[in-house]
C-alpha cells in the first residue's frame, strides 16, 4: 500500500517530464531510483497506479484549491482575473469524449476546460467540461469559485462572456467585468464596445468608465491564453486516460503541476511565470 502523497509526487514528476498515461507512468516510476526519490517503499504496479488515479478524482479539487491558497499566500495573485475555455484533446479510445467544433482551429476529439487565471500564469479556478464552449452555468460557477479566492478589480472575458447574469454577478461583488459587446445577441444593438458600459449604469449611475481604460485593460486578457498554453505544457494537452473520470483527474493534475512549478520558482527567488523549474 502506497501513501497518496508519494504517488501524487510521482505523477507530478512524470507530467513534468512529459510522461502521460498509466502504463508509461508506471514504467517511469519503476525505472532506476525514481520510485525511491518520490518517497515510495517499492515500485508500484500498474494496477496500483490505476487505482490511485481513480481514487485521486475524489480529492483532486481539494488538492488544487490548497495549491491555489498557497499561491495566494505568497502574493502570486494580482488585481486582474481573466476567464477562458480551451480544448482538451483525448485519445480516440476514450468513449466518453466527443468531436468538438473549434472556430479558431481544426475540429478535435476530446473535452474542454474553463480556467480563470491571474498573475504569472496562475490558474485559480477551473472546471472540466464536455465541450470547449462552456455553458452559462459553468461560467457562473467558475467565476464564483474565483471570487472565493479573492476579489480582483477587473474580470476579463471574450465575447462569449457577454452574459447579463455574469456581468451583474461581478458588479454586485464590486468587480468590473470587461467583455466585448456581442451585437448578435439582440435585434436592437447598443452603441457600445463593452457590455459593462451599459450594465454599470443599472448598478451605479454616478460611475463612468472610459472606453480607453476598458481597451487598455482588455488587452491583458491574453494572460489567460498564456496560462492555457502553460498548463498544456504541463499535460493538459496530453490526456491519455480512458473514461471521463480519469480524463478529468489528469486535467487537474496538469493544473496542479503548473501551480507547483510557479510556487517552487517563487520560493527559489525565480520568476514564478517561468514554465520550467529554475535552480
Amino acid at each position: 500500500v502506497h501513501q497518496p502523497p508519494d504517488l501524487f509526487r510521482a505523477f507530478l514528476h512524470c507530467y513534468y517530464k512529459n510522461i502521460y498515461g498509466t502504463r508509461p507512468v508506471t514504467r517511469e516510476i519503476q525505472y532506476g531510483l525514481v520510485w525511491y526519490y518520490c518517497g515510495l517503499d517499492k515500485p508500484p504496479s500498474r494496477d496500483t497506479v490505476d487505482r490511485f488515479l481513480t481514487d485521486l478524482e475524489q480529492v483532486i479539487d481539494d488538492v488544487f484549491d490548497r495549491l491555489v491558497e498557497q499561491a495566494a499566500l505568497r502574493g502570486l495573485l494580482d488585481s486582474t482575473y481573466a476567464i477562458d475555455s480551451t480544448d482538451v484533446e483525448a485519445i480516440q479510445y476514450n468513449d466518453a469524449a466527443s468531436w468538438n467544433y473549434d472556430p479558431t482551429a481544426d475540429d478535435y476529439y476530446g473535452f474542454g476546460c474553463t480556467i480563470v487565471s491571474t498573475g504569472a500564469k496562475i490558474p485559480i479556478a477551473t472546471e472540466f467540461t464536455q465541450t470547449k464552449q462552456a455553458s452559462q452555468e459553468t461560467a457562473m460557477r467558475v467565476t464564483r469559485d474565483a471570487l472565493a479566492v479573492g476579489k480582483p478589480i477587473w474580470m476579463l472575458g471574450d465575447s462569449a462572456y457577454d452574459i447579463l447574469d455574469w456581468h451583474d454577478l461581478l458588479l454586485d461583488a464590486g468587480v468590473v467585468p470587461v467583455a466585448p459587446y456581442n451585437p448578435r445577441n439582440t435585434n436592437d444593438p447598443l452603441d457600445i464596445e463593452y457590455r459593462v458600459e451599459d450594465r454599470i449604469t443599472k448598478h451605479d449611475e454616478d460611475v463612468k468608465l472610459k472606453q480607453s481604460t476598458l481597451d487598455k485593460t482588455y488587452n491583458h486578457r491574453t494572460g489567460v491564453e498564456r496560462t492555457n498554453d502553460a498548463v498544456k505544457d504541463c499535460g493538459l494537452g496530453h490526456v491519455r486516460a480512458r473514461g471521463r473520470v480519469h480524463a478529468r483527474t489528469e486535467v487537474f493534475v496538469s493544473l496542479c503541476l503548473r501551480l507547483v512549478v510557479a510556487i517552487t520558482n517563487y520560493e527559489r527567488g525565480n520568476d514564478p511565470g517561468c514554465e520550467k523549474l529554475r535552480e
